[in-house]
């Protein structure tokens, strides 16, 4: 699969939080995984077409028993937040080249 990696500055330190699954060991099932952390600004786009992730570092909040201080985020799944966590308005380039959802027809 094509991947390319790359930085963006405007990122850089920015507090953010992302939301994931993961497997639950022993069973067939995931389960949801929450993180919140300082971005790096690091990121990669991976696949054809191709999902931008970026790394979220200094982990304040991951599951328990997760063993890095680091994570790879899904761009869809990632939100910025401030000092007090609440989520900012503000948006991340998402790199997935996927169709425009269909407007309904009135």
């Amino acid at each position: 699969m094509p991947r390319r990696h790359g930085v963006d500055p405007s990122l850089t330190g920015r507090r953010a939080e992302c939301d994931g699954g993961g497997a639950i060991p022993g069973t067939r099932f995931a389960g949801r995984e929450d993180f919140a952390g300082d971005l790096t600004g690091d990121y990669v786009d991976h696949g054809d077409p191709p999902w931008r992730w970026y790394l979220l570092t200094d982990l304040s909040r991951k599951p328990p028993g997760y063993p890095a201080d680091s994570v790879w985020c899904e761009s869809e799944s990632l939100f910025l937040i401030d000092a007090e966590g609440r989520t900012l308005p503000d948006t991340l380039p998402a790199q997935r080249n996927t169709p425009p959802a269909r407007q309904r027809r009135k």
